[in-house]
Parts: C-alpha cells; sequence; structure tokens
C-alpha cells in the first residue's frame, strides 16, 4: 500500500506549555481544557508527591515512588524533570508528547518554571505561556484556601513563588487567571483554536 501523499499526512503540532507560580489554578485551568476542548492533548505528569484528595492515577498525575522515577530519568524517558518546593520530583514522559504532536493534535503541558526552562531548551519552538494570579494577594488567598499544605510548606511554596512571578518575562505570552473559563478559552486562542462558549448552568 503507497504511502499516503505528503498533503495527506497529519502535520505535527506545536506544543504549548503553560506554567505559573504555585496556586495559581494550573491544573484548574488544564482540567477545563480537557473537560471543554476534547481535542486537545493535555500530558499527564509523573511526580513521586502523594495524591491529594481526589485526585485520581493517570488522569492528574502518574504517581510513582522514587525508584520509578529515578528509572525513567535512567532511560531518558522524560522531556524534562525537577525538583519542586525542595521535595518532590516532577516530570514530563516524552514518549506520549512525541505520539501526539506527530498525530496532528495541538498539545498542552503544565508543567513548573524549572521544566519549562529545560523544554525550552529542548523545544524552543513551543509557544509558552505564564498563567500570573490578578495579584500576590489573591495567590496568597489561594493557596490558604486549598488547605492542602501545612503552614511550613505554605511559606516553602510562597518564597517560591516570588522567584517564579519573577520570571514571567521569559515566557511568549501572560495569561492573567481571574476567571478559569475567561483564562481557558484565553489560552485556546493562543493555541490556534477556536474559543467555545459555556454552556449556561
Amino acid at each position: 500500500m503507497p504511502d499516503p501523499a505528503p498533503g495527506d499526512r497529519p502535520r505535527p503540532s506545536r506544543l504549548t506549555v503553560l506554567a505559573g507560580p504555585t496556586a495559581v489554578g494550573k491544573g484548574t485551568v488544564s482540567a477545563d481544557v480537557r473537560a471543554r476542548y476534547p481535542q486537545v492533548w493535555v500530558s499527564v505528569s509523573a511526580t513521586t508527591r502523594p495524591p491529594r484528595p481526589g485526585e485520581v492515577d493517570g488522569v492528574h498525575y502518574r504517581f510513582v515512588d522514587d525508584a520509578t522515577f529515578d528509572q525513567m530519568i535512567a532511560d531518558g524517558g522524560l522531556l524534562e524533570w525537577a525538583v519542586v518546593h525542595g521535595r518532590y520530583r516532577y516530570g514530563t514522559p516524552r514518549e506520549p508528547v512525541r505520539k501526539a504532536l506527530a498525530k496532528g493534535r495541538p498539545a498542552l503541558l503544565e508543567i513548573d518554571l524549572q521544566g519549562a526552562r529545560q523544554v525550552r531548551r529542548t523545544m524552543p519552538d513551543a509557544l509558552f505561556v505564564f498563567l500570573a494570579p490578578p495579584s500576590w494577594e489573591e495567590l496568597v488567598r489561594r493557596l490558604v484556601g486549598r488547605g492542602t499544605e501545612d503552614p511550613e510548606e505554605r511559606e516553602r511554596r510562597l518564597a517560591t513563588a516570588r522567584v517564579e512571578l519573577a520570571a514571567e518575562s521569559e515566557f511568549d505570552v501572560t495569561v492573567v487567571n481571574d476567571d478559569v473559563h475567561r483564562a481557558t478559552d484565553e489560552l485556546i486562542s493562543h493555541m490556534g483554536l477556536q474559543p467555545v462558549p459555556v454552556a449556561p448552568g
């Protein structure tokens, strides 16, 4: 059977990288993308941290132990990885990203600042989007209101957030997460897709 003509093959898509400070709502925005824009392939990061209440393995993260994560690094199976907040490791499995882009699907990575910098070195043609809070006070309110960290962990994350906010100029565009659906639709527009109004109710 002959190969498809060049015009019939799917064109590789451009990768979009979404990053921003802790508690800004990266996970919430990427979940909204997953729910409302099924044509977008959303990467699932691997992490050594334990699941938070309501998180599902393979949907929100791939929860792995340290030995498994070490093996993924050794095998070259991660596009990027980093130690976040000085405790747990997070990384992006490489092969699912490659396959999604090769099929022509719009692909989204939701990662931290360290990971975004690594991806820029290996995939400089990607679109880098910085998700910003409406204000520092709102970021603190969201982190405290989440209630998933003890006071020591909260202070560690806020210290990290100050550093992360200072890196905004490294990104191609900034999206302010003042409203999840609005921020999602702005992100989708930057990805070259047509936003879809949220159904009432």
